[in-house]
């Protein structure tokens, strides 16, 4: 007998517009007479193992709507990464709980987790819809155009080194910001956005989808330092060498890990302040400042892309529709159609699982410092509506009186 009970739960890093997505899936399926019940699950895959749910039927619809224009994850989030026998658990509360719809908003390893949780439900005869909403800063799950959370995020990047590279022209020096992005490099090359002329920053972008060599790096800033006079340097987090080693473990002497057993690479701030002693003790330029934005890229909450909303929104909305008309499991993907808009499929949850995207060849220049217009076209449609504009003085040079031009 139908049970007319839907489960939404959010995983992963938080974002700006995941709220968007959990409001689209609640307002949502409130339009269909057969649900009954929407619960939410706190703290994600966490809190359904815990059975700590709420019930998100008793929202009022307006408070649903602020909620939505909230960043990062209202019903709290977790970097739990569950294998077999931790989404078996997760399917026996769903059962017990008489769950009919599943929803999960998350990244990589939180569509492998409704991917197994749908297997689970799948041998053992039970009627469960499994549906994985796409989110993710990082902007690299396969078969999407983009994914919701990294719009905003590229655009606090871009605005942010806009603003850098205005300090580092009044005051110059070397700036190295570092951006998250393990192993791809879409964020950190939304910086290249953030210019408006040609001399401006940032002008050197390093990205893990190429290698990452030590001398190199020293000899472009050193070649744009001495064209310029200054050099602002957009920098991935997840930077290796050839072999694939991350640069912060070859820099530094002691290192975190993180709950998967990887370099912790975010939130230390120590690879920032290595290639800054790099630059100072090989080049032997004094002013020298390094960022590590962490998690202030996440869910800033004054840089949100309208785009970004309206589709983590439409996503949530989709999600709900493709469970309630369709007859399969699945995740849903953004594709872009015409200059820009959007439509929205359900791929299979394989085709998705446990894969990475990286930034295209198409995107990144020859250089291998910088994006290509390619890229910029790509992005700009993304961050939205009034990105402010930066400007500068047209210098009327007075002529010397003491000190004649010779």
């Amino acid at each position: 007998m139908a049970s007319g009970k839907i489960l939404v739960a959010q995983g992963g890093g938080p974002t700006a517009v995941i709220n968007q997505s959990l409001a689209g899936v609640v307002l949502e399926a409130r339009r269909f007479r057969q649900v009954e019940l929407v619960y939410g699950a706190r703290h994600g895959v966490r809190g359904i193992v815990d059975e700590d749910f709420v019930d998100l039927t008793q929202e009022t619809s307006h408070n649903l709507e602020l909620v939505a224009s909230t960043p990062s994850s209202a019903l709290g989030s977790t970097r739990d990464k569950p294998d077999e026998k931790y989404c078996q658990e997760i399917f026996k509360v769903l059962r017990a709980h008489e769950i009919e719809h599943f929803f999960y908003i998350g990244g990589n390893d939180s569509s492998d987790t409704v991917r197994i949780v749908s297997l689970e439900a799948q041998k053992a005869g039970y009627p469960l819809r499994c549906i994985h909403i796409p989110k993710t800063i990082d902007n690299d799950l396969v078969g999407n155009d983009h994914t919701p959370g990294f719009p905003s995020a590229a655009r606090f990047v871009a605005q942010a080194f806009a603003g850098a590279n205005l300090d580092n022209a009044a005051l110059p020096g070397v700036y190295v910001g570092v951006v998250m992005g393990r192993h791809a490099g879409f964020l950190t090359a939304a910086s290249a956005l953030g210019k408006k002329f040609p001399e401006d920053g940032p002008h050197l972008i390093y990205l893990p989808e190429r290698t990452f060599v030590i001398e190199k790096f020293l000899a472009d800033v050193k070649a744009t330092y001495d064209r310029y006079g200054r050099c602002v340097i957009a920098v991935s987090e997840g930077i290796h060498d050839a072999a694939g080693t991350p640069i912060l473990s070859l820099l530094a002497k002691d290192l975190e890990h993180d709950a998967h057993g990887n370099v912790q690479l975010s939130g230390t701030g120590a690879l920032a302040d290595l290639l800054c002693e790099e630059i100072k003790a090989k080049l032997g330029i004094k002013r020298v400042r390094g960022d590590t934005f962490g998690y202030l890229q996440r869910s800033f909450i004054g840089c949100v892309s309208d785009v970004d909303q309206r589709e983590a929104r439409e996503v949530g909305e989709k999600a709900v529709q493709f469970a309630m008309w369709g007859k399969n499991n699945g995740s849903v993907a953004i594709r872009r159609t015409g200059f820009y808009s959007v439509d929205y499929d359900l791929l299979p949850l394989e085709a998705v699982a446990g894969k990475t995207r990286t930034m295209e060849d198409e995107f990144i220049s020859a250089s291998g410092t910088d994006v290509t217009d390619a890229f910029r076209m790509y992005l700009r449609p993304l961050l939205g509506s009034g990105l402010p504009d930066a400007f500068r003085l047209r210098f009327s040079p007075v002529e010397k009186v003491l000190k004649k031009i010779k």
